[in-house]
């Protein structure tokens, strides 16, 4: 079996974490190649001694990887994805962060689930992402897909903008808003739902789109197919916007126009009977929870 293994060092508590999963398969003579930063840190840090192979970009990952484990939160496993894009290797997230929908395996569980991990005994969650063009072209957009969503928001003013939104060719309305989150069902229990967005499944075929803070209070979020195309385009009184992808920023020329549409490959996330994608909303939402008794 090989792993690629990603993370980022938080702090002292993702010390055992690290541990666990090294040792796990060390024992069970897994070769390991590990993202070159991340071995930096570990070796700096004193956590491995081992010498590992390593991977510096999406180019390293082939075919010949079983899986890819991602240490950390939510956010370590969207770089992760910027590694393994189409290549079609299954991501698991253990999870060393907090909150997170994404990061399924936590660390009290670790030796149990990297198990099942050893044995092939999980199934495959297909995640969409969206792909994002602008014309005319952004040089410093490298990484044009996102798992989470398609951002865009004022830049360094308290002016609102106005965000003119097609689908398919038709115009739909003219949000006056902070922003527009473009969200996948992966996506919808992030930045989309703290703005009053609808959660989706991850096998929901839909996109969402959700106005930040919007100057009309009738402007709702919307949930269309997601072979949708959505083309945009921002103006306000700055010459320029933020666009994000992920935790990806940039800034766009006014006026410039951005195509959005969903992407011809999808993440493959590793999902365990025992950590559900509901079980996680349960769990993390406190869904059946009364905190007044």
């Amino acid at each position: 079996m090989k792993v690629a293994i990603f993370g980022q060092y938080y702090q002292n508590d993702t010390r055992p974490i690290i541990k666990d999963i090294f040792v796990f398969f060390n024992r069970n003579n897994v070769e390991l190649v590990i993202e070159e930063k991340f071995l930096k840190i570990l070796y700096e840090e004193e956590i491995v001694g081992k010498k590992y192979n390593t991977f510096a970009s999406y180019k390293d990952l082939d075919s010949s990887f079983d899986i890819l484990i991602s240490i950390g939160g939510d956010g370590t496993i969207l770089r992760a994805a910027t590694f393994v894009r189409d290549s079609g290797i299954p991501i698991l997230g253990v999870n060393a962060g907090r909150l997170g929908f994404l990061a399924k395996v936590q660390k009290e569980n670790i030796a149990a689930f990297l198990q099942i991990v050893l044995e092939k005994k999980y199934t495959i969650s297909e995640r969409t992402l969206l792909s994002l063009e602008t014309n005319p072209a952004n040089t410093d957009i490298d990484i044009n897909f996102a798992m989470n969503e398609v951002s865009v928001s004022r830049k360094e003013t308290t002016s609102m903008i106005t965000i003119e939104t097609y689908l398919n060719g038709e115009y739909l309305n003219s949000y006056w808003a902070d922003g527009l989150i473009i969200s996948t069902p992966t996506g919808s229990t992030g930045y989309s739902l703290s703005c009053g967005g609808p959660i989706l499944t991850p096998d929901v075929k839909g996109i969402v789109i959700t106005p930040i803070a919007p100057h009309n209070l009738n402007a709702r979020p919307l949930v269309i197919p997601d072979d949708t195309e959505i083309k945009l385009k921002v103006s306000g009184r700055e010459e320029q916007y933020l666009v994000s992808l992920d935790s990806r920023i940039t800034s766009v020329n006014n006026n410039a126009e951005l195509i959005i549409k969903k992407t011809p490959f999808k993440i493959n996330m590793v999902e365990i009977l025992e950590e559900t994608f509901l079980k996680t909303l349960r769990n993390k939402l406190l869904w059946g929870e009364d905190k007044r008794n």
